[in-house]
């Protein structure tokens, strides 16, 4: 099939970890302000695709479902190919996909590190080099979801902690090896979604007391922030924006 492009020159981005979550709320919210999207999914292919015909419901053809695993050597370049097979362009790249579970010191092993280094900091890297030369062509840019953790360690997640340090190092990096043509930040969530699997003694009511606004954010609080640093920010590289509450003013 030829590349499909939209009558109106949509924009377009590829958001990895698309399906659920926060990544779901990204991709409709940057569908709502005219983005065409490559919805990226692993193992949450159903729902990929039902937010997939979700958004072609909304709007026709301007969504496609793209399932990968971003241990993958080859996906980044196949992510990207899918972008130009059926848009013929890329104008952003939202990293958002993750892996988070703790490993306490004396029972981290060789495959908790390249797990958990996998989403959050390797497929970053290689995905910014793929597209590249098509965000160059587009005057594009990238948003990394990172934490507020990066900076300020949680106990028995150093893995975790070291690869989200690793996306912060590499956001600094790539706003200075892609400018003058593509912008790089990331967002650095605090208390958006409780973790799925959360350890026995994670303690909402403790996190929520020491955020400054004593209550949790939303996925559209991280999604407007993506919206915003993707499409208003134009001059804006290089930053790593807290929509965490104030809940790193007490860690």
């Amino acid at each position: 099939m030829p590349p499909s492009r939209s009558p109106d020159n949509r924009p377009v981005a590829l958001v990895t970890g698309a399906a659920r979550r926060i990544g779901a709320t990204i991709a409709r919210t940057l569908h709502g302000a005219g983005y065409d999207l490559v919805l990226h999914c692993h193992a949450s292919l159903h729902e990929g695709q039902a937010l997939c015909d979700e958004l072609l419901a909304a709007r026709a053809d301007s969504a496609i479902v793209a399932s990968a695993d971003l241990a993958d050597d080859t996906a980044p370049t196949r992510l990207v190919e899918a972008a130009v097979d059926r848009f013929g362009r890329l104008d952003a790249l939202v990293n958002n996909a993750s892996r988070f579970r703790p490993t306490p010191l004396g029972t981290i092993t060789a495959a908790d590190w390249d797990e958990l280094f996998a989403s959050n900091a390797r497929a970053p890297l290689f995905l910014a080099q793929a597209a590249a030369p098509l965000l160059r062509d587009r005057g594009g840019a990238i948003v990394n979801l990172v934490d507020i953790y990066a900076e300020r360690p949680l106990p028995d997640h150093p893995v975790y902690v070291m690869a989200k340090a690793a996306l912060s190092a590499l956001t600094l990096a790539l706003a200075r090896d892609l400018g003058p043509a593509v912008r790089v930040n990331a967002i650095a969530p605090g208390a958006i979604l409780w973790p799925e699997q959360p350890p026995p003694d994670y303690g909402k009511e403790r996190l929520l007391e020491s955020t400054a606004l004593k209550r949790t954010g939303t996925p559209a609080d991280i999604a407007g922030a993506v919206l915003y640093l993707l499409r208003d920010a134009t001059y804006v590289t290089g930053e790593i924006l807290r929509v965490d509450g104030g809940r790193w003013l007490s860690i």
